[in-house]
Parts: C-alpha cells; sequence; structure tokens
C-alpha cells in the first residue's frame, strides 16, 4: 500500500491540472457559443426614408445609399414609412431594391410635414390624405399599415381622428405603428370595434416613457395583437450587449411578438446603419437560436405575410 501511494500521489497535481484545463475549455466554448452573433435575415419593422435623407435622389443617402447599408447588413425586409410618403414610395418602386432581394411594406405615415406631428389627431385634413393613399397604393403593392404617429400627450389617443384611425386600422386590416406610451396603449385599443382584440399594433420603442417590464408583460397579455418594436428602448441591455435578464425573459416568454427596427429618423442613424443592426445580432446571438430567428425576421414576415427570403445577391 505504501508503494502504491508513492506511485499515485505525484499524478494527483497533473491531473488537477488537467482537470482546470478542462474546465476552462468548457468555459471559453460555452462563452464562444454564447457570444456568437445570428447570421440569419433581418425584418427591420421600423425605418423612415425622410425628405432630409434624399431630397427626391440629392440628399446625402440617396436610394443606392441606403440600399447598399441594408444589403451589408443582412436586412431583407423593411417596414417603410416616411415624411412625406414620397420617400416610402420612392423605395416601393425602385426596381433595384426588389431585384436585391428586399420586400418593402409601405405603411402610410400620417405627417405631410414637421407640423404635423403635434395635431394629427385632431386634423380632419390628415384622415383625408390617409384615405387618399390607400386608394392610390404603391410601386409594391397597397399599403400595408398605419403610422408611424407620436402621441406626446396619451389623452390624445382620443382626439377624434385618432379614434377614426384605429377604427379603420381594424376594419381593413392595416398594422398601426404607434410611438406612445404605456397609457395610450389601453386607449387607442379601447378606440377599435373589437377593443383591442382583433387589431394588430407595433409599439414603437416598447415601454417608451418609463413603462415597467411588468407593465409591458400585462399589455402584451391583454391585448393579442400588440407587437414589441426594441428600437431606442432603455434598459434593454446589459453587461456584454446582450439583454438585460428582465427583458430576455420578456422576449422567450412571448417569443412571437418582437421585432426590431432602425428608426432611422435623422440623418445620423442612417450614418449608422451597419452598427445598429450589428448589435441587434450580437444580442440576438444569445438568444436560442428559434427565439432569435423569431425576433429577426420570421415575427414581422409572419404578420404580413412574406415568404422566406431568397439567396442574397
Amino acid at each position: 500500500m505504501a508503494h502504491a501511494a508513492l506511485v499515485v500521489r505525484p499524478f494527483w497535481p497533473l491531473a488537477l491540472v488537467h482537470k482546470a484545463l478542462v474546465a476552462i475549455f468548457f468555459v471559453a466554448f460555452g462563452a464562444a457559443t454564447h457570444a456568437a452573433d445570428y447570421t440569419g435575415p433581418l425584418f427591420d419593422a421600423h425605418l423612415h426614408y425622410n425628405e432630409e435623407a434624399w431630397d427626391g435622389k440629392t440628399g446625402p443617402h440617396p436610394p443606392s445609399d441606403v440600399l447598399a447599408r441594408m444589403k451589408a447588413s443582412g436586412v431583407r425586409a423593411i417596414v417603410a414609412n416616411s415624411r412625406p410618403n414620397t420617400g416610402s414610395l420612392a423605395l416601393a418602386a425602385l426596381p433595384e431594391v426588389r431585384a436585391a432581394g428586399v420586400a418593402v411594406v409601405p405603411f402610410v405615415r400620417l405627417y405631410r410635414n414637421r407640423a404635423d406631428y403635434t395635431g394629427w389627431f385632431a386634423d380632419e385634413t390628415i384622415y383625408d390624405m390617409v384615405l387618399a393613399e390607400l386608394a392610390k397604393g404603391t410601386g409594391s403593392g397597397p399599403y400595408r399599415g398605419i403610422g408611424e404617429f407620436h402621441l406626446y400627450d396619451s389623452a390624445n389617443a382620443d382626439g377624434p381622428v385618432a379614434k377614426k384611425l384605429m377604427a379603420l386600422a381594424e376594419q381593413r386590416s392595416l398594422v398601426v405603428l404607434a410611438h406612445v406610451d404605456d397609457a395610450a396603449i389601453d386607449l387607442l385599443m379601447a378606440n377599435t370595434p373589437s377593443k383591442g382584440q382583433k387589431v394588430s399594433l407595433i409599439w414603437a420603442h416598447t415601454g417608451i416613457g418609463g413603462a415597467s417590464v411588468e407593465r409591458v408583460d400585462a399589455l402584451m397579455g391583454r391585448y393579442p395583437g400588440l407587437v414589441g418594436e426594441l428600437s431606442y428602448r432603455p434598459g434593454l441591455g446589459c453587461d456584454g450587449e446582450q439583454l438585460c435578464p428582465a427583458w430576455r425573459a420578456l422576449l422567450l416568454k412571448y417569443p412571437t411578438r418582437f421585432v426590431i427596427g432602425s428608426d432611422t429618423w435623422v440623418n445620423q442613424r442612417w450614418q449608422y446603419y451597419e452598427s445598429l443592426m450589428k448589435g441587434y445580432r450580437t444580442w440576438l446571438g444569445g438568444l436560442p437560436a428559434d427565439v432569435a430567428r423569431k425576433v429577426a425576421w420570421d415575427n414581422g414576415a409572419g404578420l404580413f405575410g412574406l415568404p422566406a427570403p431568397a439567396p442574397a445577391r
């Protein structure tokens, strides 16, 4: 027995080192796997092509520029809503966009100019403009939604035009894109024939205005057509550019109810478009693969009936 002990003891340190190396390998491998970016297609569900971006092709971001940025970022579909609607119409009609395999889902935006931001909810000419745009359609087919619109005071969700537009959206199966606080979500939904049970509403910057994750969770449970859009959402990201635990848990609870967006509301957002999309790919990579694919592509595509994207050209 003494002889056996003399044989075994010299190998204990080596065994411990081996175990430590194995543990380090698996930790490193697990971290690398966890950190791998999502590599599939992206659906940009909140994109603006406003007049200052292109100004009829002579601005700093002509159609060729924004298309190149989408292609470089692996964006295969967009919700286009622009001030005025001319920008969205240009993207919808551009042959190069279709040739690149980027689907344009056009929305009627309520703003002809910046002055419309603050009074649209009570302006009957806005309602008339929306009806006229819906009647005309676009180069890529009919409009599929209304918005983005803003309500800086949630009480204005009860404005006469806001009420009419919410009812119109449900009646015509149009998706609504709304930049509002959580109180306005309840008010807007109450103004639909189904009281929010049959209309689809993309909540821009989900929870903007300070709504807690718990409040967002409650609203998602109350309204089956409420979809969360995650640009400009304070508190979304934590260490390692990954989702904070509470938000990660919410996406796992509602994996079919969230989308991403660029919100290119100013030219600076276009200048950093690729990095914005890269940021999404980073935290999407920290989700289970099936959930990442849903948030990145499937949820937006399913909302508008888009097929799986063809291979990029």
